[in-house]
């Protein structure tokens, strides 16, 4: 006879917040900041890490998207927006002052750590935003690479970034049909030495490939924050069902 495991404590509710859109800005053809403010934002508890992440609700249905930046009772997140496809990209791209955003969150637990050598950073437009705010959390003084794949240079943004980490952009459409671009361009560069900390988010095809790539280089799965965003030729719901099958996983 087994012994049943034992019960798991309740999983803390995270409070439900919502906020009234301020204003919305195009950063590329393809990108959308919505910006929103209220005093729900009393309830947003900062986590500490760099890709903070909150679920938003479409009526009966949840997204999961990055908080690009959160201040007072401010936020940010930008959307990738690619016609009607979805549902928060539309709303995104539609979105105007008054409309209401309500999310739970948020979620998260990485953040650069300032004892590594240099630091790893891979991902699509789908993980700009996390990209972009890990960026902004480094020291002044740390190393690193990024490998960033956009549509073409129509969605090439400023990222600020320390001296010391090089980005590089590479172009290629429709996003998500070469899984080996990024994964072939991490494992060609000159890696510097040392212990390297990888933030590798984006594709899920991609991102296996990278996970080869960094296994092949010793990189230990305690440095390694990587995970799939969305999968090239899915939808989202499918996206979602897919996980729970061997297709879905990376590691």
């Amino acid at each position: 006879m087994t012994t049943p495991p034992p019960d798991r404590p309740p999983r803390k509710q995270r409070p439900q917040i919502t906020l009234s859109v301020e204003s919305t800005q195009w950063l590329t053809p393809h990108l959308v900041r919505v910006v929103a403010n209220g005093p729900g934002m009393a309830d947003f508890t900062d986590n500490g890490a760099s890709d903070k992440y909150v679920k938003i609700r479409f009526g009966d249905v949840t997204r999961t998207y990055t908080v690009r930046w959160a201040e007072a009772e401010r936020l940010a997140i930008d959307f990738v927006v690619h016609g009607d496809e979805g549902l928060a990209g539309p709303w995104a791209a539609n979105a105007k002052p008054g409309d209401t955003l309500t999310f739970s969150g948020p979620g998260g637990g990485y953040f650069p750590d300032p004892e590594a050598d240099w630091h790893l950073f891979a991902g699509d437009a789908s993980a700009l935003p996390a990209i972009g705010a890990a960026l902004e959390a480094l020291p002044a003084d740390a190393a690193g690479l990024a490998f960033l794949v956009v549509e073409d240079e129509s969605e090439v943004i400023d990222l600020a970034a320390p001296h010391g980490v090089r980005l590089k952009w590479l172009l290629h459409a429709p996003p998500g049909s070469d899984p080996a671009l990024l994964a072939a361009a991490i494992d060609a560069a000159d890696w510097l030495p040392g212990r390297t900390q990888v933030f590798a988010h984006g594709e899920r095809e991609s991102m296996k490939a990278i996970r080869a790539v960094v296994k092949e280089r010793g990189v230990p799965r305690e440095d390694l924050s990587l995970s799939g965003y969305w999968a090239y030729g899915r939808n989202e719901d499918r996206f979602q069902a897919e996980k729970r099958d061997p297709i879905g996983k990376i590691d």
